[in-house]
């Protein structure tokens, strides 16, 4: 009896086998096969934990760009001495966050130009040799700020204010940067810059004696000195730079930066763009909690 039933349960074993060796699947790394399931179900991908899937990341992008646009265009001011590198820095910066660049000083002579009435009114008082009134200029760089391209870009505003007069004309009216960088460059390396620098005055092109010589002796031999390049000259405009500068620090003492200018314009952007991109980054982070 007992010798009959084994036999058996053997035969039941053996007719099991094949099908369940047909319909067993191993299945593939991260993904999921239920008991029970034909051979051509889908199987159920598994993602580890903390991976989100390529639609959800770029769902998550899209999202972060609306916000991004919603968010109030970035408002730069920038500062530093005389052969700071601050030119140089100006264009790096417009060209990769688009803001719109905006110099006082280009600002006045294109008015003048223009023959606009803020222009007319500089050019009474340049012409006499007297300092446009800062009533004058903040007037125009008012105007300019409130520009569409500036409203919609964000605007990076060049050596300007320059002393506490002007900075608290732009307060009285609303305008305030989310940042200022501060240029800082040690005065003897401002002094070596500026009495080195030689213009061409065939080509136009800018060199210096030490840092970007001319190609060749013919270049040399036509290369001329501002009257102003001198080391007593340019020693006077940092003395003044740095009054003017001291008198701003309370103003701005909350957004003001320091960024070592000393180094290479490349290292010099590269912490620029850090602070700057933060910067963004803090505006987008209140729009998106609001």
């Amino acid at each position: 009896m007992a010798s009959s039933m084994a036999a058996a349960c053997t035969a039941a074993a053996a007719s099991l086998s094949p099908a369940q060796s047909t319909n067993q699947r191993t299945p593939a790394k991260g993904r999921l096969l239920f008991p029970g399931a034909p051979p051509s179900s889908r199987s159920l991908r598994l993602h580890p934990a903390g991976r989100r899937s390529p639609a959800t990341r770029s769902s998550r992008r899209a999202a972060k760009a609306v916000v991004a646009a919603l968010a109030d265009p970035l408002k730069v001011m920038i500062a530093g001495a005389p052969a700071s590198g601050k030119g140089t820095q100006c264009e790096l910066i417009k060209a990769k966050f688009g803001l719109v660049h905006i110099s006082a000083g280009d600002l006045l002579r294109a008015e003048i130009a223009a023959g606009s009435e803020n222009g007319k009114q500089a050019k009474e008082f340049m012409e006499k040799g007297q300092l446009v009134p800062d009533e004058i200029v903040v007037n125009m760089v008012k105007e300019r700020l409130l520009q569409p391209d500036a409203q919609e870009n964000g605007w990076l505003l060049d050596g300007y204010p320059r002393s506490y007069s002007q900075a608290m004309a732009l307060e009285t009216l609303g305008i305030r940067p989310d940042i200022f960088v501060l240029l800082d460059v040690p005065e003897e390396l401002l002094v070596e810059r500026v009495v080195g620098r030689r213009s061409d005055p065939v080509t136009g092109k800018i060199y210096h004696l030490k840092y970007s010589p001319p190609e060749n002796e013919e270049i040399a031999s036509r290369l001329t000195q501002r009257f102003d390049d001198t080391e007593e000259k340019v020693k006077l405009r940092l003395q003044t730079y740095y009054q003017n500068i001291d008198s701003l620090l309370s103003t701005y003492e909350d957004v003001i930066v320091k960024v070592k200018g000393d180094a290479t314009k490349e290292d010099v952007f590269s912490e620029i763009d850090k602070l700057l991109s933060s910067s963004l980054d803090k505006k987008t982070e209140i729009v998106a909690n609001a």
